[in-house]
């Protein structure tokens, strides 16, 4: 099984090399300034065409002008699956810009590099079958599996919606706190500490992947005024 990555960020890489514990893993990058991964073949964007899936580890916000390259070069049959953090508008783009004889899968796993590496880490991964046979569908699916994820099924809209007030919600108040570069203390209590973990895991991430965790998902203004609304409602009492 020849596997591409498009993207060797911080999570492109921590993929490529998990993907690379199962399959044959060549990696492109725009820049020659990442690293290539343990196990993992080094390329360029025209080595995709020859992979049988090819997973996109983009900025959301990048995912545009990386689909139109692709497009150019991917053949009949092959399967492509973005790693987004939303996912009505990434499976969009691929529907749209993708010639109709590439299928698609959108997927967002749901940890990254620190906090798989948590001891008995859960991974969940949200699995969105949207143009593709049922044979390669069911495929990839206990392939996941078989890489120790917890896979769940959904639409890209049920995901958006739960996601923005899962994970929208707490890159927001952990970038909020953030701001206020908190440090630690001898005195600090557990709750304290737990908040110090939060800023810490949150704000490890690029800054673009929060901006576009908001501007991307439709559901995260609504979350955004309730949480004013909230700490207005607080505030008021204090």
């Amino acid at each position: 099984m020849q596997v591409g990555v498009y993207g060797l960020g911080r999570f492109g890489a921590f993929w490529a090399e998990m993907l690379a514990t199962r399959y044959e893993v060549t990696a492109a990058n725009r820049s020659n300034t990442r690293a290539t991964p343990a196990g993992v073949r080094r390329g360029n964007v025209e080595d995709l065409a020859g992979c049988n899936a090819v997973f996109l580890c983009v900025a959301i916000s990048a995912m545009e002008p990386v689909l139109e390259d692709l497009s150019m070069i991917l053949p009949p049959g092959a399967l492509v699956l973005d790693t987004c953090s939303v996912k009505m508008y990434p499976v969009e783009l691929m529907q749209r810009i993708l010639p109709a004889e590439v299928e698609v899968i959108g997927t967002h796993p749901m940890f990254g590099p620190d906090s798989a590496r948590e001891p008995n880490a859960r991974l969940p991964m949200v699995y969105s079958p949207v143009r593709v046979g049922s044979e390669k569908s069911e495929f990839w699916y206990h392939e996941f599996q078989a890489l120790g994820l917890e896979v769940h099924t959904m639409s890209p809209e049920e995901h958006d919606r739960s996601a923005a007030s899962t994970q929208g919600i707490t890159h927001l108040i952990g970038r909020v706190l953030g701001e206020l570069e908190l440090e630690s203390s001898p005195i600090a209590t557990l709750g304290y500490t737990r908040i110090l973990q939060l800023v810490e895991q949150t704000c490890n991430d690029p800054e673009q992947l929060f901006l576009d965790l908001q501007r991307h998902n439709p559901y995260t203004a609504e979350v955004r005024r309730r949480l004013r609304n909230a700490f207005e409602r607080i505030a008021d009492k204090i």
